[in-house]
């Protein structure tokens, strides 16, 4: 008897077991085919939609207007018109901001060479000052200079037959003094 309530006890822990994995299995089976369900239903809705813009697109394109009718052209029209306000709005933003860097840049560069310009003329300076140093001991030597090396008075043949003149007019006019960057009652102490 006892052999036999065992056996009955196992048998119902075996028949618990087996209702509880056959429960557990209809629930999951369930859960996994609704489940493939909604996959299968938000699939189709995406398809759909999918489909709708890549419609719209090609309208937008000006593609595939042979079904339109005429309210549905309008209202293209309209979107398309409202896109571009909307387009040209943002370009001139952009337009505007590019001006604005471009006008920053340009007063940075116009300082920057204002700044540059006043280096030069620093540095103008310095060098005038410096030349203006050595200037009066070169100049008195170079003024010794010149009058050493001052050429002899140029004296001018006039041949009488190329030009038509008679030998003695040509004698009496006044020769023009020698160019030497020399003054020219310096000239004619040279010459004298």
């Amino acid at each position: 008897m006892t052999r036999y309530f065992f056996l009955l006890c196992s048998m119902d822990k075996i028949l618990e077991r087996y209702e509880r994995y056959s429960y557990a299995e209809k629930v999951l089976v369930s859960s996994e085919s609704e489940i493939q369900g909604n996959w299968c239903h938000e699939y189709r809705k995406l398809k759909a939609k999918v489909e709708t813009i890549q419609k719209c697109q090609k309208h937008l394109m000006g593609e595939d207007l042979e079904s339109l009718n005429l309210k549905e052209l309008q209202q293209l029209e309209q979107q398309l018109e409202s896109s571009l306000k909307h387009i040209r709005s943002r370009k001139n933003q952009l337009m505007h901001e590019s001006i604005s860097e471009l006008q920053k840049k340009e007063r940075s560069l116009q300082e920057e060479n204002k700044v540059l310009q006043k280096e030069l003329v620093e540095k103008q300076k310095a060098q005038a000052a410096q030349q203006d140093q050595t200037q009066p001991q070169t100049s008195s030597s170079s003024s010794s200079f010149m009058m050493r090396d001052a050429p002899p008075a140029a004296t001018t043949s006039i041949h009488p037959a190329a030009s038509g003149e008679r030998a003695e007019d040509a004698a009496v006019q006044p020769q023009a003094p020698p160019r030497t960057g020399l003054p020219l009652w310096m000239v004619s102490h040279i010459n004298g």
